[in-house]
């Protein structure tokens, strides 16, 4: 567990260096949108990458910076990295998003893809890390990394209009945004109630919080792949989500599909299907209450996909 405090140190750390994103409302389906695709780098991952590297001291930012990603937290990183003028080294799968990878290497990072899906790449990663004595960021394992993705539910508690009860809806892979965002929350009055959601073709964070167990997840292809692949052995944010988290649900690869439609032809927003995750659960009956906050975490999807998914309207 973290300190509610970490959280607000972090959000005056990081302010000179992200977006305050916008929080809209949506009438028709009585939600409200935040909109991190609208975050530097287009990802919430940022936060938690620049929080953690300005918090190193000047000596370990010298030894350089290591991580694995799906792309998101890869780009938060090699940003970071700029800022304190330190090397950035990011592990990820041959199969992640050419976009993605292109936009780590664009921002200065070396990538190393490795053979197999995001849990080897992350076994590489921690490998050269330990090897090579160089500084490990991890994407979710890290109190650091999770105060500064907790800064989002700052920002949303903050901007909500509302006095009373409402439901919050988080994409979870690793945990690290929807545990930040259960510690900004855990001491409003009234709560509201946060609800994870995760592809089904990837639920390793949904097993561990439902049956206490990762083993035997079966892990297929999906369009979030930021959400992609098992938790790390210990991670901090496997008992914070059980604290924080009121309920996790899965939803189908269909689901998430249709969801990027929808946010792009409804709200005109261009999102990536990681994000797309907390939008389906909404939108396809899986959260009753509302009103409901959906965090829509980030927008960068291959191109090619978006245009095939929303067609030509």
């Amino acid at each position: 567990m973290i300190p509610t405090e970490w959280l607000f140190e972090a959000a005056e750390r990081i302010a000179p260096h992200i977006l305050n994103t916008p929080l809209h409302y949506f009438p028709k389906n009585d939600i409200y949108l935040k909109l991190e695709n609208h975050q530097v780098t287009g990802s919430f991952k940022t936060r938690g990458a620049i929080n953690k590297v300005l918090t190193l001291l000047e000596w370990e930012r010298k030894l350089g910076l290591v991580a694995v990603s799906a792309g998101n937290h890869g780009q938060g990183v090699a940003l970071a990295g700029n800022l304190v003028n330190a090397k950035a080294t990011i592990f990820a799968s041959e199969h992640a998003i050419p976009a993605k990878i292109e936009a780590m290497r664009a921002l200065g990072a070396e990538v190393h893809l490795v053979q197999g899906g995001y849990g080897e790449a992350e076994e590489a990663g921690l490998a050269y890390a330990k090897e090579n004595g160089v500084v490990w960021i991890s994407p979710y394992n890290d109190g650091q990394v999770i105060a500064g993705q907790g800064t989002l539910g700052l920002e949303i508690g903050k901007d909500l209009p509302l006095e009373g009860t409402t439901t919050w809806v988080v994409p979870a892979g690793g945990g690290g945004l929807v545990a930040g965002i259960g510690v900004a929350i855990q001491n409003l009055n009234p709560r509201p109630h946060l609800i994870a959601v995760q592809s089904e073709a990837s639920s390793f964070l949904h097993g561990l919080y439902h049956k206490d167990t990762q083993v035997g997840v079966v892990e297929r292809d999906s369009l979030a792949d930021g959400l992609a692949g098992p938790v790390e052995d210990g991670s901090l944010t496997i008992p914070m989500v059980k604290k924080y988290v009121d309920d996790f649900i899965l939803v189908s690869e269909e689901e998430i599909y249709q969801a990027i439609a929808e946010a792009w032809h409804q709200y005109h927003e261009r999102i990536e299907g990681s994000a797309a995750v907390a939008l389906a659960a909404v939108l396809y009956g899986k959260v009753k209450k509302r009103p409901a906050v959906v965090v829509i975490s980030g927008g960068n999807i291959q191109p090619e996909i978006h245009k095939k998914i929303v067609g030509n309207g």
